[in-house]
């Protein structure tokens, strides 16, 4: 006989009213912003108000025909792998010191958590400060070679400094999930390793690594959809999407072309791309690469 217990509930309408708040707050926002964001998309501003006219793909049919559109894709793929990679490289290799237990490693655990509960507009304002070209830490190589660093005008330095300050912001989550899944790793095959004469870097390619592709498939599929979505705070503190375009991503320039702007259908139009485009990832990461990861 089953010891399993079900909640019951003698009342038709509190299960309802327990989850009403819930239910309220996934739909003011999520469905319905989404659902202004497809009107917006498929109408257009009557000039002088008056209401929105129906234009079918005509937004869409405008954004694509746009070469800065493709360019801020371009910037959003590369500072998205860019970002992931070496987030999870960065975070991976300080999980495999902490987990060691070396002496001070459980300070260092804490130390490299707190810096995930840092907003991402005062990470902009850091960094933005500490890749400054006159007074940043960065500023020596110009003192090496006057104009050697200016992020103001270098796109591709300006990407760079973004890819730094988007990495350092993951780092700590990504922590997180990988000293948990180091730790679950049954110790017994890690010393058996090093009694047959692995070293560490020999263990954590052929042994820690392999146990842990579920855990870095996770994090690739969050890292690159927080890349995508969740980076406008940085490019608004750090470059405002210059210098020339450079680093304007897919977020940021829908910001640009709504709020500033003030196209609001284009940028709607551009918004649902977007989202398609997180969707369509994340499908192909769950139903095709999957297959090729091992569990057990």
């Amino acid at each position: 006989m089953s010891n399993t217990r079900r909640a019951l509930f003698r009342s038709r309408w509190l299960p309802w009213a327990l989850a009403l708040p819930q239910l309220l707050v996934i739909f003011v926002f999520f469905y319905w912003p989404t659902g202004e964001a497809f009107y917006w998309a498929f109408t257009l501003e009557q000039p002088w108000g008056g209401g929105n006219a129906w234009v079918g793909w005509e937004n869409f049919r405008n954004v694509f025909a746009d070469t800065n559109y493709w360019n801020s894709v371009a910037a959003s793929i590369l500072y998205a792998a860019a970002t992931t990679a070496l987030a999870i490289a960065a975070s991976l290799v300080l999980a495999m010191f902490v987990d060691r237990e070396l002496k001070g490693s459980r300070g260092y655990c804490l130390a490299l958590i707190w810096p995930y509960a840092i907003a991402a507009p005062a990470i902009g304002i850091i960094f933005r400060f500490v890749f400054d070209a006159r007074s940043g830490v960065f500023s020596f190589l110009n003192a090496v070679s006057p104009g050697l660093w200016n992020p103001g005008l270098n796109g591709a330095q300006a990407m760079t400094m973004l890819v730094i300050a988007g990495a350092w912001q993951l780092v700590s989550y990504n922590f997180v999930f990988l000293l948990a899944g180091l730790q679950s790793i049954p110790r017994g095959l890690v010393e058996a390793s090093a009694m047959d004469g692995a070293g560490p870097v020999r263990r954590m390619r052929d042994l820690q690594i392999p146990l842990l592709t579920p855990t870095l498939f996770f994090l690739v599929i969050i890292n690159l959809t927080d890349s995508f979505t969740n980076s406008f705070a940085l490019v608004d503190t750090m470059t405002a999407g210059g210098p020339a375009h450079a680093t304007e991503i897919m977020v940021y320039r829908i910001y640009a072309d709504g709020f500033k702007g003030l196209d609001y259908s284009g940028a709607a139009a551009q918004s649902i791309v977007l989202m398609l485009l997180v969707v369509a990832l994340t499908f192909v990461q769950f139903r095709f690469v999957e297959r090729r990861l091992h569990y057990k």
